[in-house]
């Protein structure tokens, strides 16, 4: 499958027809107004502000329409620099365009916007020539976004959508998505009875006994493969105070996903990860930098309250089952474990057939604890092993967690489709906290 999001052409030729399904929204719906309408991985999708008219998937067609009959008429489409009290000007009747320039730089800043016939967008660009480029689309799905992801915020309409250079490229995307609905897991879930969902507990998962058949002998194969590496194994508690969840740094910075509780007059959490349980368990006792490394793995539950339009079957959940380790180990040995852990995940994943690539996160520009000198150490500490392990990584700068950088899997699927899975975070805040 390509990443649209990744390939030069594409992307032009996607943010270019998001332009363009704007321009046919607004022309069908004066009164509407956009937020953001960037490239995704298959395709493009605009976040729009419709007022009271809802769109329904048989509305797409009236839009497609509306699309097609801009492209004919042939609009060449134009850049214009602005500086950002013009820009304020131009969209003072947009409160989210206005949003967008008033977090941009000072006044004199240079603001780019591009125009084809008659509408104007806000955007850095760059676009194709002439919407005459744009003649083969198909708008795929609508669906609701909270404004910024905020589930604060106002809903907006989410529409979806892909381009491409010829009809037959549309068509062979479709014949994938096709495919793509037979393997669905929620439909495969339903038809062998392997779980259900319930209103009661919207993103909370119910295994079914054949799921659990499934489940069982998944984790027994866990445990073998561990018990192999050298784990230990533990079970730390669901719920925890917040005492510990300040101490972590989890209170300060991930509290908006995190379920809570009274007892006694004390404040407790769900636990959102496993990680900070794992830490006391070594606490527990006394140990020798001889006893190092100590690999201790848990299949800990954690709870974690995302947004409901988010939840996705079993790919979006807000409880599962994570496969932790902690390893505790001494600077000396980082290279070494991280080398042994990425031959693991690779045996792991080559027993079904999975391929992968690995990615760098590195340190957030805001949320993060520790020093910078840490994170830098613990970032050079990952690249190195990954290269000692024979592997390449890609650095993907600013998406580490707030505790420490990490390596993550991404997983291709049996269509082409990448998921990030594993992931080995090298946290060395968290035990000195």
């Amino acid at each position: 499958m390509i990443n649209i999001k990744e390939d030069e052409h594409l992307h032009v030729l996607n943010h270019s027809c998001a332009h363009l399904l704007a321009q046919a929204v607004k022309h069908l719906y004066p009164h509407a107004k956009f937020w953001v309408g960037p490239v995704i991985t298959d395709g493009f999708y605009y976040d729009i502000d419709l007022g009271d008219d809802v769109l329904h998937e048989e509305d797409l067609a009236k839009i497609e329409k509306e699309m097609k009959k801009i492209v004919k008429d042939g609009k060449r489409i134009v850049r214009h620099e602005i500086s950002k009290a013009e820009a304020l000007e131009m969209f003072k009747d947009d409160p989210y365009k206005l949003d967008l320039i008033g977090h941009m730089d000072e006044d004199d800043t240079v603001i780019s916007c591009y125009s084809q016939g008659d509408f104007t967008d806000l955007c850095r660009g760059p676009h194709v020539e002439s919407v005459k480029e744009l003649k083969h689309f198909k708008l795929l799905k609508v669906s609701g976004a909270y404004w910024k992801g905020d589930a604060n915020n106002k809903m907006l309409q989410r529409v979806y959508g892909i381009c491409f250079d010829t009809d037959e490229e549309v068509q062979n995307y479709l014949n994938f998505l096709e495919e793509a609905k037979k393997r669905d897991h929620k439909k495969l879930g339903r038809e062998l009875d392997l779980f259900m969902m319930s209103e009661y507990g919207p993103g909370f998962p119910f295994f079914l006994p054949n799921g659990m058949i499934l489940r069982n002998v998944l984790e027994n194969y866990w445990y073998e493969e561990h018990t192999k590496e050298g784990y230990q194994f533990i079970k730390t508690p669901i719920m925890l105070s917040k005492e510990l969840w300040e101490l972590s740094g989890h209170w300060a910075n991930y509290k908006e996903n995190m379920y809570t509780t009274m007892i006694d007059d004390r404040e407790f959490a769900i636990k959102p990860m496993n990680c900070p349980g794992g830490m006391l368990v070594y606490k527990n006792g006394l140990h020798s930098y001889k006893d190092l490394p100590l690999r201790v793995g848990e299949l800990g539950q954690v709870h974690r309250h995302e947004a409901s339009g988010a939840l996705n079957g079993l790919f979006r959940v807000r409880t599962f089952t994570q496969d932790d380790a902690h390893i505790f180990m001494r600077e000396d040995q980082i290279e070494s474990e991280v080398v042994r852990l990425i031959n693991f995940i690779d045996r792991v994943y080559s027993v079904f057939g999975l391929s992968y690539e690995i990615e760098l996160s590195t340190r957030p520009e805001k949320k993060y604890i520790g020093s910078i000198e840490i994170w830098d150490k613990a970032e050079a500490a990952l690249e190195a092993a990954c290269h000692a392990a024979g592997k390449a990584c890609k650095i993907n700068p600013g998406d580490g967690a707030f505790y420490g950088p990490k390596l993550d899997f991404h997983l291709t699927d049996s269509l082409g489709r990448v998921w990030q899975c594993g992931t080995i975070q090298l946290d060395m805040n968290l035990p000195e906290r």
